[in-house]
């Protein structure tokens, strides 16, 4: 069993950090909430900084919600690599793996996540990208989407260690690569997010029991996993995240400033981020992505769950 340390502990790095733990590995943990009593009983160690925890792991894994926060992770004041500096003696630290491994979980910058490569690389280490998807229940059932950049012999070595988070786990390229994957991932995403609320919206309006409707096209063509969790969550108006806005919105940035260096046009990316903008304007920035849909009732002046009072005055 390898020893992980786990830095992020929030709605996808706690479950699976579990998961990690429940799989038989050591886990060095730390958050800037603290670690969850949870995991502490579960048997994982509670360390002070990522400094800490990188002189106790073989792997070192980061959770975090955007490029700053991992960069001060990795590189700030008790940072991972001050942990990787010191010295330990043979007789206290027995590494299964030849030198350490840092890997990046969280969705940043691909220019960014390179820099990051190189840098780690330069100390001896191996430098991993290995963004998700899948949200809180992916999470927490260890059947996310895994999308990696590394050197492959690294992939190699990680795989086991991925194969208790997720299902589906893919080598896309280099260093890099990975985010790059994500983000595609996440435009994807995001345009389904949208095109699902106005679906919805406009049977609402029509007249149609939304519910019914979603039931009927999670067998057709427009299937997707967008419409099962986020169409469900619509109609429920369940939004506690889930993927909050705010990390949507941030990871359609990254598209779309990527886009720019690239000089290619995303002109449906760009409509959805001013949506998610309109979303956190309106308090929604904590909100579960399914919140989309408020930005278009409030433009259409229509809830989707009031379809049948709607009718009702219609009838009167």
């Amino acid at each position: 069993m390898t020893s992980i340390g786990f830095v992020g502990l929030g709605i996808m790095g706690k479950p699976m950090a579990r998961n990690l733990i429940k799989g038989g590995h050591t886990l060095f943990l730390h958050s800037r909430s603290g670690v969850p009593d949870e995991l502490l009983k579960l048997g994982g160690n509670a360390c002070s900084s990522p400094g800490e925890i990188a002189q106790n792991a073989d792997i070192v894994i980061t959770m975090l919600p955007d490029t700053q926060d991992v960069e001060q992770v990795l590189f700030g004041t008790n940072g991972v690599v001050e942990g990787l500096r010191s010295e330990l003696s043979d007789t206290k630290r027995k590494s299964s793996i030849a030198g350490r491994i840092v890997m990046d979980m969280s969705s940043i910058s691909p220019i960014e996540t390179r820099t990051f490569a190189a840098a780690i690389n330069k100390l001896g280490h191996d430098y991993v990208d290995a963004p998700v998807s899948g949200g809180d229940i992916g999470a927490m059932n260890a059947t996310l989407t895994i999308m990696v950049g590394a050197k492959e012999p690294v992939f190699e070595k990680i795989r086991p260690v991925l194969e208790l988070l997720g299902k589906t786990i893919t080598l896309i390229g280099e260093n890099g690569a990975g985010q790059v994957c994500k983000i595609a991932n996440q435009i994807i995403a995001a345009l389904t997010i949208e095109a699902v609320g106005e679906g919805l919206l406009f049977a609402s309006k029509a007249g149609a029991d939304p519910a019914k409707v979603r039931e009927a096209l999670m067998g057709g063509f427009a299937s997707s996993r967008v419409l099962e969790v986020h169409g469900e969550r619509m109609i429920k108006r369940a939004f506690e995240p889930g993927f909050r806005i705010e990390l949507h919105q941030k990871d359609l940035n990254l598209a779309l400033s990527n886009a720019r260096a690239l000089g290619i046009s995303l002109p449906n990316t760009a409509a959805v981020q001013q949506m998610f903008n309109a979303c956190i304007a309106h308090g929604g920035a904590k909100l579960d992505s399914a919140a989309m849909i408020q930005v278009l009732e409030n433009l259409s002046n229509h809830k989707i769950n009031d379809s049948t009072q709607n009718s009702q005055k219609e009838s009167n």
